[in-house]
């Protein structure tokens, strides 16, 4: 062995001092941005994620800001928004800190992600940072208010729920969603200070939904939102008693609008409260055309058999049950493999995230369509989808694209394990209120046998009864309204302005 290789074995390799390292890290950290201000993107990720991983602070900060811009620059919203929130983790020591806020926040409207970005702001939302929050822009702030109270009210922590979505400006764009959501919270029953502040809490309720009806364009899903606010106005005047206000507001719902369906159904509570048969029985009716083949809506069977019990129309209490049976019987059957405890979240998830026929077809699209669960699949077909573009794209084979995938797998793994439990708890639901309605069911079939028998024992003919009464047209609106007699077809223009009239069964009762 020579001389100098003997050295070389006893010395070891060579030594570079760290400020040489320090250049070459500011260097190539103005390399990479110079490509991203040049909107050379592929070339500045993977400088900038090298850079992530080196030990000046300042350098490393301000490449994992860079990096998170570069993926959202890149139409990779979930890559990004991942690197933002690990940021917004590391805490406010982190020189990108409020920037990454931003990104994140910007993130979760571009993917409108309801799940993991809430949780995530509102862990960050502690009282150590408060003070730097409100520095933000005032439409990111009205922003995360409006997301932090979402994860608050969900926690059932109201009052902090409250305090934020009242601090939503009435020029933000998400003001109505905020205004929405403080009516739902307010009219919580679960809201401290109630039953003995029920009563203002109730009027600042309708008023917070009042004021959703009111808003003007441009605001983040108006029109949508303008429905959940008239469904929860006819909730509230239904729970004060107010039924002819919540019928009001139940029919201020759009026909054909996506949460048509739920108000038809409680319209017809709403107006059998009301003393209205024939418009439940209306309502009910449109609920239950054609159109609404695959909708969900057990108890608007035992609501219609409930009418025709206060009528004392017993033959067609007996008619709705059987029909009840025969839609639901066999969706409850179907159910019990799906609805015990050791059913893995994953899979509850794939039962509906595809139609595969195992779960009734009702129940699978009244689970589907659960906004958070679909949610849930919009995230997850947006992360597949930048797994592909990065496994294909220039950083195929580099560090960057494998910890990028990486990251994009662990998030798809939290985001089955949420929608999974999520649909399991949907299932649970839907089979606890078939059991539940099934059992009612039989209750108004016991109790219609008993009336019956009683007439029979009274002497009471029901059939001549019925007989000697005549139906007459239902009143009219309006001078522009046409009167036309169902004969067994649903015709689009007709379906929601069906209006019953009916006889009564019942034999009257002699005066005291």
């Amino acid at each position: 062995m020579s001389r100098l290789l003997r050295l070389l074995v006893v010395i070891g390799p060579l030594v570079v001092p760290a400020a040489a390292f320090a250049q070459q890290d500011v260097g190539a950290y103005n390399r990479a941005l110079s490509a991203f201000n040049a909107g050379q993107f592929d070339s500045a990720a993977p400088l900038f994620a090298q850079l992530a991983e080196g030990e000046d602070a300042d350098l490393k900060g301000k490449a994992e800001y860079y990096l998170a811009q570069t993926f959202a620059k890149k139409e990779l919203p979930v890559a990004a928004f991942i690197s933002y929130a690990a940021i917004v983790n590391a805490g406010p020591k982190h020189p990108s800190y409020l920037k990454a806020i931003e990104g994140l926040v910007d993130m979760q409207q571009r993917l409108d992600e309801q799940n993991l970005i809430p949780s995530i702001l509102n862990q960050a939302y502690s009282d150590e940072v408060r003070d730097q929050w409100v520095t933000l822009p005032k439409e990111v702030l009205a922003r995360i208010n409006y997301l932090v109270g979402t994860a608050t009210q969900r926690r059932m922590r109201f009052d902090e729920a409250r305090a934020l979505l009242e601090a939503v400006p009435s020029d933000s764009r998400v003001y109505a969603k905020a205004r929405y959501l403080l009516g739902t919270v307010l009219a919580d029953p679960r809201f401290p200070g109630r039953p003995g502040e029920g009563e203002t809490l109730d009027k600042e309720a309708i008023a917070a939904f009042q004021t959703v009806l009111s808003t003007k364009e441009p605001q983040v899903e108006l029109p949508e939102t303008r429905e959940l606010a008239l469904l929860a106005l006819g909730r509230v005047h239904y729970r004060r008693g107010e039924y002819a206000d919540a019928v009001k507001a139940y029919e201020g719902v759009p026909r054909y609008a996506r949460f048509w369906d739920q108000a038809l159904f409680e319209n017809g509570f709403a107006r059998f409260q009301n003393e209205d048969f024939g418009g439940a029985l209306g309502s009910l009716q449109a609920l239950h055309a054609p159109q609404f083949e695959g909708a969900f809506q057990p108890e608007s069977w035992i609501l219609k058999s409930t009418v025709y019990y206060y009528s004392c129309l017993y033959d067609e209490v007996k008619t709705t049950l059987a029909a009840f049976d025969e839609r639901y019987g066999p969706m409850a059957k179907q159910l019990e493999p799906f609805t015990g405890e050791e059913l893995p979240p994953v899979q509850a998830f794939n039962l509906v995230v595809a139609e595969n026929r195992r779960l009734p077809r009702a129940v699978y699209l009244w689970i589907r369509n659960n906004e958070r669960i679909r949610e849930v699949m919009r995230t997850l077909t947006r992360v597949d989808a930048e797994k592909r573009a990065i496994v294909d794209g220039p950083w195929r084979g580099t560090p960057l694209a494998a910890q990028t995938v990486a990251s994009l797998e662990e998030i798809r793994g939290t985001l089955l394990q949420v929608g999974g439990t999520l649909a399991k708890n949907r299932i649970k639901e839907a089979a606890d209120n078939l059991r539940t309605f099934s059992d009612q069911a039989e209750i108004i079939r016991v109790q219609t046998a008993l009336d019956e028998k009683d007439l029979f024992s009274a002497g009471v003919d029901q059939k001549t009864l019925l007989t000697r009464q005549t139906l007459y047209r239902p009143k009219m609106p309006g001078a522009s309204w046409n009167y036309w007699r169902f004969q067994g077809e649903f015709w689009i223009d007709e379906i929601g302005y069906y209006q019953y009239t009916l006889k009564r069964g019942c034999p009257a009762r002699a005066e005291k």
